[in-house]
């Protein structure tokens, strides 16, 4: 089977990989100054290295303290602020493994265990769309692998400049064909996810990628490298030149404003083909317990992965740089210790079990070397033809990088922002302006049906899916005779955040809390990939700041503990940033995944009830951003104790079977759900609007809290009174019939009509 083929790209400008030939020259030439601004350093980093060393580093040691001191392997603007999830952390039995692993772990039930984590791949989708998305995808893979559990579905939540923008039609078909070509080479259903667009990305795509895997308790396993004698073996693909300085150069740089990098380092070239090999060997390997510690190498290659396995054991650990297998015999060692070549792990292995696990990995085609041992030293040494080049304490390249407390200022447009409240937008006058504008609510690219792009996806492949995109949250079925299963829903709203970042950061984590409660699931942890400017404006720090403190805030209110995820900073065009997006990842459990409710409208007559309160809120809404290209005023009240609220009548509804379909309200606000159950479901419906609101707040308000349900006859009064038992509002507003959305006394559309409007507009620009 060869790989699908990819997607014909526009010339590119030749890629350079920073120049590491003089690297070692310089470093071992006493009075040339050394090329540490090169790679990414500043001046008081190198010097604290100088120090941490006591003499100049070598090529080597500057290379990968580099690499592992970026912004993207140490967290030195973001780890101030992270910290709040860790010490606002709820208490939860269900979490077996929290944040600083590879990715966590949450309890499930029945003895399994479920692994998950969001990362980003922002920068190299821009400039290579393909080999970025796909090489995004491996690498989150590879992270679920290396916890000991099988990789099982992906997600992938995306981002993009204006859908009529020509560069927008180059760089989204190939991060698709990438994360769908590399998704379903590998056979891992991708259930979920998002497509936004918005100019403010225009030049800095943001290409998140998710992956979740099950295992059993007694299977995970964590990155360390223990035992005094063990030794480490380095399987997978060959090293290559690709992904040179892709965490210190390209993830730390922002574009200038024509969209290039200051500086191109070459993007990861991936071989899912490779990788699925890679899977199934390694799950032998913990099959037969042959392995003693395990690292995946992504960003920043053999520096990463040896010093953080060394860091996490006994502290030491020698490597002979010269054994590791290479396609591109030119590479110097500085190369090699920095290269991102994909497909590749690291294992640590008692040396009664090496003989064993060379044939396991032989079995698999993978091919295995041992390149080095773990010593009691407390060092990291490294060795090229038994010439040393660099002896370091691991931890201070691992885990002792600077730590920046970044000046934060609110920024001085935010009250004018703010005071722009999209509540005094003209209102349509008539019955025919509201359909109108209904129709162009849901005939815009960001509320349009994105099959276009999830059609690109196997949604099935294992058979164990039971909901997938467009449905509010992808379900995998974790064990076949009792019907256990999980749900995952991804979300982030940067116009919210834009607006106010605090309260941003928690109407994501509300939706994607309400899209998994919503299937019947009950959530159960986080994950979240933080996309943001260049820490280096005060005005982003404070947006990075008070999304963070947000999310922490609410993660401790709703009791899902944040398991881990990832910063993405320097998401910037010449001077102008992203809107702050945190992308947040809710996991649950279902106990019966034959019980999940749907959100398609699939029986006429049943009755319709909207749950929670609506008011005049259209800050950052999206009829304010279809109508009048608008952004301003504040976002959603968010009641986080409405949302828990909600969230248990949900899942009590869905397991006892007193609801048909479930939609939580979010962007478009009531009509955008009636419209997308409608159509998924092939049932038409009915609205009344209640009396104390006006035709126009009830169809396109964005109020938190709130979702749709269809409720049988025969289940209206136990489901009624279960909501006035528990204190939820709930308003009888239709019944599904028919073949068209009415709006008693406003207008009808036909679901022919509102099919065509909703699936022809991403088809009509990319296809």
């Amino acid at each position: 089977m060869s790989q699908p083929q990819q997607p014909q790209q526009p010339q590119q400008q030749p890629v350079s990989k920073p120049t590491l030939d003089t690297v070692k020259h310089a470093t071992d030439t006493p009075g040339l100054s050394q090329p540490w601004a090169e790679l990414g350093l500043k001046q008081d980093e190198y010097e604290r290295i100088r120090a941490i060393l006591g003499r100049r580093p070598t090529g080597a040691e500057l290379a990968m303290y580099s690499v592992m001191w970026s912004e993207h392997c140490s967290y030195k603007s973001s780890k101030v602020h992270l910290r709040q999830f860790s010490e606002k952390a709820p208490a939860n039995d269900a979490l077996l493994v929290g944040i600083g692993e590879n990715a966590g772990v949450v309890d499930v039930g029945q003895g399994y265990a479920v692994t998950f984590k969001v990362e980003s791949h922002n920068h190299p989708s821009y400039i290579e769309p393909y080999q970025g998305a796909a090489t995004g995808v491996g690498g989150i893979v590879r992270d679920i692998l290396a916890m000991g559990a099988r990789p099982v579905a992906v997600m992938d939540p995306l981002r993009f400049g204006a859908a009529d923008h020509p560069d927008t039609r180059r760089v989204l078909p190939g991060v698709v064909a990438g994360v769908g070509g590399y998704g379903n080479c590998l056979g891992l259903p991708n259930v979920g996810g998002e497509v936004v667009f918005d100019p403010c990305y225009q030049g800095n795509p943001l290409v998140n990628a998710l992956c979740v895997g099950v295992m059993r308790h007694e299977d995970i396993h964590l990155a360390k490298a223990s035992g005094p004698g063990n030794k480490v073996i380095l399987y997978g693909a060959r090293t290559g030149g690709d992904g040179i300085g892709g965490v210190s150069v390209l993830a730390s740089e922002t574009f200038d404003a024509a969209g290039r990098p200051a500086k191109r380092p070459s993007v990861q070239v991936g071989d899912p083909f490779q990788e699925k090999l890679l899977i199934e060997c390694t799950l032998e390997l913990f099959a037969e317990k042959l392995v003693t510690g395990i690292q995946d190498l992504g960003g920043a290659g053999l520096s990463c992965a040896t010093s953080e396995l060394a860091s996490a054991g006994t502290g030491g650990m020698r490597v002979d740089l010269d054994t590791v297998p290479l396609r591109d015999s030119s590479l110097t060692p500085e190369e090699i210790l920095m290269s991102e070549s994909q497909e590749r792990m690291c294992a640590v292995v008692e040396p009664r079990h090496v003989e064993r696990f060379l044939a396991v990995c032989e079995k698999w085609d993978v091919l295995a070397t041992v390149i080095g041992e773990v010593t009691d030293t407390g060092r990291l040494e490294i060795f090229w033809h038994g010439e040393q080049i660099a002896d370091v304490p691991p931890r201070t390249v691992a885990h002792e990088g600077p730590v920046y407390e970044r000046p934060l200022a609110r920024p001085d447009w935010q009250d004018a922002l703010q005071a722009d409240d999209a509540g005094r937008l003209p209102r349509p006058a008539t019955p025919e302006e509201l359909r109108a504008q209904v129709l162009a609510l849901v005939a815009s690219p960001n509320q349009a049906a994105k099959s276009w792009v999830t059609d690109q996806y196997d949604r099935y492949v294992l058979g164990n899916t039971v909901l997938a995109q467009p449905e509010d949250a992808g379900v995998i079925r974790v064990d076949e005779s009792t019907h256990l299963g999980v749900a995952l829903a991804t979300d982030g709203n940067g116009r919210y955040a834009k607006l106010d970042p605090y309260a941003g950061a928690q109407l994501a984590l509300a939706e994607a809390y309400r899209n998994v409660a919503a299937t019947g699931a009950r959530p159960l942890a986080v994950t979240n990939c933080l996309n943001f400017g260049s820490p280096e404006d005060p005005a982003v720090m404070w947006q990075f700041a008070e999304a963070t403190r947000g999310l922490a805030d609410a993660c401790q209110v709703l009791g899902t503990p944040v398991t881990g995820g990832n910063v993405s900073l320097y998401n910037s065009t010449g001077e102008a940033a992203i809107h702050p997006t945190p992308v947040v990842g809710v996991l649950g459990v279902i106990d019966d995944v034959t019980r999940r409710t749907p959100l398609g409208f699939r029986e006429a007559g049943q009755l319709l009830y909207l749950l929670g309160d609506t008011a005049e809120e259209f800050g950052g809404s999206a009829w304010s951003q279809v109508v009048h290209d608008h952004l301003g005023g504040l976002p959603p009240r968010v009641d986080l104790e409405r949302e828990r609220l909600l969230a248990e009548v949900l899942v009590s509804a869905s397991r006892d079977g007193m609801v048909d379909a479930a939609h939580d309200l979010s962007d478009g606000g009531l009509v955008q759900a009636v419209v997308e159950s409608c159509l998924r479901g092939g049932v038409g419906a009915r609205l009344v609007v209640p009396e104390e609101l006006s035709a126009f707040a009830f169809l396109f308000s964005e109020s938190a809290g709130r979702a749709v349900v269809a409720v049988p006859r025969s289940e209206e009064v136990r489901f009624t009174d279960m909501c006035a038992a528990r204190g939820l509002p709930a308003t009888r507003v239709g019944v599904t019939d028919g073949d068209a959305v009415e709006v008693q006394g406003q207008f009808t559309l036909s679901l022919a009509e509102l099919r065509e409007a909703h699936e022809r507009t991403l088809p009509a620009l990319f296809g």
